[in-house]
């Protein structure tokens, strides 16, 4: 099967200086720290990155805010077409997915799995930051995300921990340099919304999209890497959310976005806008690595394709240390 043009449908070339800045910025600003010299300078510094920030998500924004104007502000219909957006979304149906699941090799997936982490912000920090000051009934629904999220109390079953262990069995290495732009923008999207409370409701329909979308995807990664011989202890992450999402999106809906929408009709808009702010970011980043996948030495592995049939079949895991 030959390798399909994956560049006529490109979106514009994103900011990467921008997203860059927004990376290095993110990282020390969440991270905890003591107070040391110098900083008003720092703040002042801050105040910057901070209006580059918001720039960058009021122009991602302006692409949406037309399809979330359509979105229903009666709740129970705007739940139905929230839900429908996994099948009708951005992104969704992608065939890199069903590419990694059969055909990937395994430097494909080393380098695929490589932008995904560096382009992960912590769910579970996220949803820290998306609690805050939330109502009563949402912020209990987040809490119990959260407490998922870092294992109910078990450091060994932290979502976290257990991504870091696939990135120690497959000797994953991620720079700044080497992490395509759409992987930064999207990591830099999930922390603008949820650390800025002007962007509190647009990041809980981009968190709850992620509940609702992932599971399809994850499946198929853990479909690959179990084809390519990865034990069941280090694919843990993918075979638990594969499952665990699920249960998540629908109390998601039910216990955060419904009763909001119910409250307060106008947040439907936000919350569309989120919703679907996630979703083209995740497009932009399929797309992107279908073309670098695409002019990779193809050893081990095939053609990324355009249309993809089905044919997987149901390996047992070979329990092996990965060259």
């Amino acid at each position: 099967m030959n390798a399909p043009c994956l560049h006529q449908d490109m979106p514009n070339a994103l900011d990467t200086g921008l997203h860059q800045r927004l990376t290095n910025f993110n990282r020390w600003r969440l991270s905890p720290s003591v107070v040391a010299q110098g900083w008003e300078r720092r703040l002042a510094e801050e105040h910057e990155l901070l209006l580059e920030e918001g720039r960058f998500i009021e122009a991602e924004r302006r692409s949406v805010v037309a399809r979330a104007a359509l979105a229903p502000r009666e709740a129970p219909a705007f739940i139905r077409w929230f839900e429908e957006l996994q099948h009708v979304g951005p992104g969704q149906g992608d065939p890199l997915f069903p590419w990694l699941a059969e055909q990937a090799s395994l430097d494909h997936m080393r380098w695929f799995l490589s932008q995904e982490v560096a382009g992960e912000a912590g769910f579970d920090d996220l949803v820290a930051l998306s609690q805050v000051k939330a109502p009563i009934q949402a912020k209990l629904e987040l809490a119990r995300n959260y407490w998922d999220e870092v294992g109910r109390g078990d450091a060994r079953a932290m979502h976290g921990i257990l991504l870091h262990r696939l990135v120690v069995e497959l000797g994953l290495a991620s720079s700044l340099e080497a992490t395509v732009t759409e992987a930064l923008a999207l990591g830099n999207l999930m922390i603008a919304l949820a650390a800025n409370r002007r962007y509190a409701y647009h990041s809980l329909g981009a968190l709850g999209i992620i509940e609702q979308t992932a599971p399809g995807r994850v499946t198929l990664v853990d479909q690959g890497l179990r084809r390519l011989g990865i034990c069941p202890r280090s694919r843990r992450y993918f075979t638990l959310h594969a499952s665990v999402d699920i249960r998540h999106s629908e109390a998601w809906n039910r216990e955060v976005l419904l009763p909001l929408v119910a409250a307060d009709p106008e947040l439907a808009q936000p919350i569309a806008e989120g919703a679907l702010l996630r979703l083209e970011a995740g497009a932009r980043c399929f797309t992107r690595y279908r073309s670098v996948l695409a002019s990779m030495p193809r050893t081990g592995g095939a053609a990324v394709p355009k249309d993809h049939a089905s044919s997987f079949a149901d390996d047992a895991c070979l329990d092996h240390a990965v060259p």
